[in-house]
């Protein structure tokens, strides 16, 4: 296999996993954002039922057009550097994972970074500033009305935690899929991991990372939504993290955690599933004989 297949594969997966997860993700980007002091959310259903209600099933799916062409191109960049970086290594171990994983999260980080607060600014839209007015078209406009205001600095607002997010992140990630699928092959004693297997091995890999990724996406989220509807709140990322301590003690650091695991575990099976899918056909085409995506028995 080629790097260029991997690109191809990580495309097909991205966008899988964007149209499976991406109200899930909006629940989240709500219940991280919203104020403590008056919360407009109970939590996960009333968050989800408040959405479809008053801005119809269409509103689970603002900002999508960002993740959907951004995060096929990222997945892309992960999957095309993670499997172009194991190859270059003599043997496949958990470490080259680790390794692998977390340069792919590092350089993703730069189309990740501007992509997820086009994101962000749309999927806020309407929501606590007491009307319905619009200020954003899409997500290029989104961009294109930041860098106006805010230059280009303010186009990669949280910057910094999003590569400290995605880089240990990936690391993770990869790591717990191959942990994963060799406890499921060593349970089953067969050299290849079945459909379900595959499944769950992406899901739970997926809860896994962002179980440790959670804290610093609060923080993330928290900045690049600051100063949606007036005056910046935060000087920073530590003074965020010093506000959110004094106004809630600890628990700032799980906001939006149980919508997080309960979007990770569809979208990261359906990404992997699609990923070894899309690899297995290819090397079918090339009249390879390979087993899917790192679904072998390794050391």
């Amino acid at each position: 296999m080629t790097m260029a297949h991997d690109f191809i594969a990580g495309c097909f997966g991205g966008a899988a996993g964007v149209l499976v997860g991406h109200p899930f993700d909006t629940v989240k980007v709500r219940l991280q954002a919203q104020s403590y002091q008056n919360p407009r959310y109970s939590g996960i259903i009333n968050c989800f039922s408040t959405i479809v209600r008053k801005e119809s099933v269409f509103g689970l799916f603002k900002g999508m057009s960002s993740p959907l062409l951004g995060l096929a191109f990222i997945n892309a960049i992960v999957f095309g550097v993670q499997g172009n970086i194991v190859r270059l290594f003599e043997k496949e171990t958990l470490r080259t994972q680790f390794i692998a994983g977390g340069t792919a999260g590092f350089l993703q980080s730069f189309v990740c970074s501007p992509m997820e607060l086009a994101k962000t600014r749309l999927q806020l839209q309407g929501y606590g500033n007491g009307n319905n007015v619009k200020e954003y078209k899409n997500s290029v406009d989104a961009i294109i009305k930041i860098f106006k205001r805010e230059g280009f600095r303010g186009c990669f607002r949280g910057f910094g935690l999003t590569v400290f997010r995605d880089s240990l992140g990936y690391a993770i990630y990869f790591t717990a899929f191959q942990t994963y699928c060799q406890m499921f092959l060593d349970i089953s004693n067969q050299e290849y991991l079945r459909v379900w297997e595959l499944l769950l091995a992406g899901g739970f890999s997926g809860m896994t990372s962002w179980m440790t990724s959670v804290p610093i996406d609060v923080i993330k989220t928290r900045i690049q939504a600051d100063g949606v509807h007036g005056k910046n709140k935060f000087s920073g990322a530590l003074d965020c993290v010093r506000s959110g301590m004094k106004e809630e003690g600890i628990k700032v650091f799980t906001r939006g955690l149980g919508s997080t695991l309960l979007r990770a575990f569809p979208v990261n099976a359906a990404t992997f599933a699609v990923v070894t899918v899309s690899l297995e056909l290819m090397r079918v085409d090339e009249e390879d004989n390979g087993n899917g995506y790192d679904t072998k028995k390794t050391d």
